[in-house]
């Protein structure tokens, strides 16, 4: 084989190659890209969030009286957990024409249970500040938290309020709250 010869089929094949180089930067600059229809999946429900049936309390109407009330509260795991959840339905407001006896405002800053079963809940200072005052309501007050607790957490014999992280001897000036409370049902009335 001659060296022209050689030269010949080098120069056919870098022909052949450029030619193919040429008809695919056609292909891919002048015919539109085919689109396979590609299915998505909807994004998955949101996870209902499981509830508890929970007992709370709130006045009653001539404002005399506590009165239990079933509510939905969102299911929590362990029992701090599920006690701030049922403290946060509990502070929110309340169902009509029932009346909220916590302060508007207040708010709950932790709670937390001993091993001996006492419970501590601390409150923001409006509580105390916003309170109306008076011997039955405040009573009112302590024990729509203290009954809220206790009757629906088994673990929990008995509450303790603290306000802004500390023991304070009454929310407004009639109820000694210096220790932890026993559940009392005195004040409830029935519908």
């Amino acid at each position: 084989m001659t060296v022209q010869r050689r030269y010949l089929i080098v120069a056919g094949i870098l022909v052949v190659l450029a030619v193919a180089g040429l008809a695919m930067f056609a292909v891919e600059r002048f015919v539109p890209p085919r689109r396979t229809a590609v299915r998505v999946a909807p994004p998955p429900a949101p996870a209902a969030t499981a509830h508890i049936n929970a007992t709370l309390f709130y006045g009653s109407i001539d404002g005399q009286a506590l009165i239990s009330l079933r509510r939905e509260v969102p299911l929590a795991e362990g029992t701090v957990a599920q006690g701030e959840e049922i403290l946060r339905a509990q502070l929110a407001a309340a169902p009509a024409p029932l009346t909220s006896v916590v302060p508007k405002g207040t708010t709950l800053r932790a709670f937390y249970v001993t091993d001996r079963g006492d419970a501590f809940v601390d409150l923001s200072k409006e509580v105390s500040t916003a309170h109306p005052g008076g011997t039955l309501y405040e009573l009112m007050t302590v024990y729509a938290i203290v009954d809220a607790v206790t009757a629906n957490l088994p673990k929990v014999q008995r509450v303790q309020i603290l306000v802004e992280g500390k023991a304070v001897d009454t929310i407004a000036g009639h109820v000694d709250v210096r220790r932890p409370l026993p559940r009392d049902v005195s004040l409830v009335r029935e519908k």
